[in-house]
């Protein structure tokens, strides 16, 4: 099964990072406000971006890479 790590960003001008194995149906259960905590009283607006072909294990490393980089440097992967 194939793992996706993604970024939305939300209405709060932040960024949210996750990993799912459907990003169609991840994001509707953002939008829904089920799942992420992070989404109460924020509204999801759209995936910036995505990274495709991981396994689960492969995937919640990324997300974790991810989660610590700056803004900035968030900014500069969403634009590659």
């Amino acid at each position: 099964m194939s793992w996706f790590i993604y970024m939305i960003e939300v209405s709060d001008n932040t960024l949210y990072t996750g990993i799912t194995t459907d990003l169609d149906r991840r994001f509707k259960q953002h939008l829904d406000g089920k799942g992420a905590k992070y989404f109460h009283g924020r509204k999801p607006v759209k995936i910036v971006y995505t990274e495709s072909n991981h396994d689960r294990s492969s995937a919640s490393v990324r997300e974790a890479a991810i989660k610590k980089l700056t803004r900035e440097q968030k900014k500069q992967l969403i634009k590659c």
